[in-house]
């Protein structure tokens, strides 16, 4: 049985993009991209809602010997998960191993991770939101940046209460902070 795991970078105030909607604030260096890619990397299926697989579909076609080793390996960890994107403004998608879906269905996504052999990462704010709304969210992990941006798009939805247990952390030499808390 696999659990359901939202993963994202934010600002010390709570953020995952700022006002002007740029997130250049929260680039990890290698060490922090390093983990990361650690950290999904048991993850074989992510679900994101429309903005942030535009976001994220870029790691499908980068050429390869252009990257760093961290964001390389994360480009192939990348390629070779299957994905599920929610949308209803989109038509098709464009990525391999990728399908769409029009609704955010929490009952068909908690068969989809009960099913899965490990976890199953989702991404982005507002989809995790939902997940956590409708009981489906089991665990949330977050790389603070050494930043306070003062608005944008939150890392959770404003008003939205859970419980948390802490599970991991770490510290990073460029400042900053892993967190993974279980949802209680």
């Amino acid at each position: 049985m696999g659990s359901l795991v939202y993963f994202n970078s934010a600002s010390l105030d709570g953020y995952i993009a700022g006002p002007d909607g740029r997130w250049d604030w929260a680039t990890p260096d290698a060490e922090v991209h390093t983990f990361v890619n650690e950290l999904l990397a048991p993850a074989r299926l992510h679900l994101y809602g429309r903005k942030v697989y535009e976001v994220m579909k870029v790691w499908d076609d980068l050429p390869l010997d252009d990257l760093p080793p961290a964001e390389r390996e994360f480009a192939l960890q990348w390629r070779d998960i299957d994905k599920v994107v929610y949308s209803s403004t989109l038509a098709a998608v464009s990525t391999r191993r990728t399908e769409l879906r029009s609704a955010f269905d929490p009952a068909a996504v908690r068969e989809m991770v009960d099913a899965a052999p490990g976890p199953v990462a989702i991404g982005g704010g507002l989809l995790a939101s939902a997940a956590a709304r409708a009981g489906v969210l089991d665990e949330v992990h977050v790389v603070l940046a050494p930043a306070v941006v003062g608005g944008g798009t939150r890392f959770l939805d404003e008003g939205l209460r859970l419980d948390l247990e802490l599970i991991a952390q770490r510290r990073f030499a460029n400042g900053f902070v892993y967190c993974g808390y279980r949802v209680v």
